[in-house]
């Protein structure tokens, strides 16, 4: 049984009129659902009230993060949302997953904290060979659009709104696919920079049902939204209606792309999508003008002087932007460099340590002090590593404490490893994405003060006269 929470001692007024009176520790505010007429608290944490005592909530057990009334559970699984829904056309089982090697010995690694002090050296040594070359040091490319700077400016927004703001990304008109939506505010600040462009659509795709999504407001008649609940690892995008007969080219976003997420992005737009135009591009050029209506309407926005709306040609990804994070979750499975690791060497084992290690990165969030960061060569079951999370965006340590490790290594030496670690998994992607025919870039995009995870991962496709070039 929920019990309310009493208002905290640092929290200000009251829960708005007509809201849910419950107080949620740990948001440091009052629940902002709407409560029924006469009650205090809204279905969700009606539990709390004294007269529904008598009646018992639990969990959901198609998703635990809700909760029901007991005795209307049959009821509620009918229509909760988490439950099994039919697969659309476009999900196809394991489309853009890896391949399942070295599973059995990945399932056999120690944490790092069992590792011997002379494991862990051998492990720094390789990486710090294989980055040998490699530019520690981004480019900054920090930039702002006109579109976001009322929103920036406005005190209402707060400062961790300003911060999400501040993280924007913005690209060329065409089919914006976004990955990871969540609420869709990436999606909805393209559509504002982009003001009334024609023919503009937005896929956004998310694999969880998400509250308060911004994309549900835009009602404008040149920009068009459509949301796609489904994991990346089974979203076949030339089956989605509007790509397969459009055939817009696309420009995948993300604004902070969890770890795999990323590498399933990629290969889903550069592979899964980008592969099914292959065979048509080795058709004769007159065959391929008479067949394919995009060249003829790429032909009528030239002629209405329209020459900077369009490219020379037609490709089906225009582009990719995507702000990197979490590499801590990555996965070898899915990983799209494993060429680029094995041609330096290494293997499954490096780069599951080197994805852990990489969590290290972020040890400057630590509040303790510089002089008491030596770490201990004593043992413990907890690995921190795991105590990161990743919310709509936004990076954070929800635990002082940082892995036990064999030696002694200073928070500023354990900083240097991850990114070392962070770069050469992106140099992976890096180099992925040129053999497919793309020109990469990792940049500074944003204020480390702002968000520690501030690189972005640009590519955008080399001309098929300029790879006839160079070949």
């Amino acid at each position: 049984m929920m019990a309310a929470s009493p208002p905290s001692p640092c929290a200000a007024g009251f829960p708005a009129e007509g809201r849910c009176g419950y107080y949620v520790e740990k948001k440091k505010r009052f629940c902002r659902m709407v409560a029924a007429a006469g009650k205090r608290f809204c279905g969700e944490h009606a539990g709390a009230a004294e007269e529904e005592n008598s009646r018992k909530r639990i969990l959901c057990p198609l998703d635990p993060k809700h909760t029901v009334y007991e005795d209307q559970l049959a009821k509620h699984l009918k229509k909760c949302n988490a439950r099994e829904k039919p697969k659309p056309d476009f999900f196809i089982q394991d489309i853009n997953a890896g391949l399942k090697d070295d599973t059995e010995i990945l399932e056999q690694l120690v944490p790092i904290s069992s590792l011997s002090e002379e494991q862990l050296g051998n492990l720094i040594n390789k990486l710090r060979k294989a980055s040998e070359g490699l530019s520690s040091t981004l480019n900054d490319h920090i930039m702002s659009h006109p579109a976001l700077h009322d929103a920036i400016n406005d005190p209402r927004n707060g400062d961790s709104a300003t911060k999400h703001l501040k993280q924007q990304l913005l690209g060329p008109r065409r089919c914006f696919v976004e990955f990871g939506a969540g609420k869709g505010k990436l999606s909805h600040w393209v559509d504002v920079a982009l003001k009334d462009a024609e023919k503009v659509h937005f896929i956004l795709v998310e694999k969880v049902t998400t509250r308060f999504k911004v994309d549900g407001k835009h009602r404008k008649k040149n920009s068009v939204f459509e949301r796609l609940q489904i994991d990346i690892q089974h979203l076949c995008l030339n089956k989605i209606p509007v790509l397969r007969e459009g055939k817009l080219p696309v420009v995948g976003i993300g604004k902070h792309l969890c770890g795999v997420a990323t590498d399933l992005a990629l290969r889903c737009l550069v592979e899964t999508y980008a592969a099914c135009y292959e065979k048509r591009n080795e058709e004769p050029l007159a065959k391929r003008i008479k067949n394919d209506k995009t060249e003829n309407e790429i032909n009528t926005l030239a002629k209405e002087g329209s020459e900077n709306n369009v490219p020379e040609k037609w490709t089906p990804v225009a582009g990719i932007v995507i702000a990197l994070c979490c590499h801590h979750r990555c996965e070898w499975r899915h990983y799209v460099g494993k060429e680029y690791f094995r041609g330096l060497g290494l293997g499954a084992v490096e780069f599951h340590y080197f994805q852990r290690m990489s969590s290290w990165a972020t040890c400057g969030m630590r509040k303790a002090p510089l002089e008491d960061t030596a770490i201990t060569t004593k043992s413990k079951d907890h690995q921190s590593d795991d105590s990161e999370e990743h919310d709509d965006g936004e990076y954070r340590i929800t635990d002082d404490s940082t892995d036990n490790l064999p030696g002694i290594l200073t928070v500023e030496e354990k900083k240097k490893i991850g990114h070392l670690c962070k770069l050469l998994i992106d140099q992976g992607r890096v180099q992925y994405l040129q053999h497919k025919g793309f020109s990469p870039a990792l940049q500074n995009y944003i204020d480390p003060l702002v968000s520690l995870e501030n690189v972005l991962l640009t590519a955008l496709p080399i001309p098929s006269s300029s790879l006839q070039t160079t070949g």
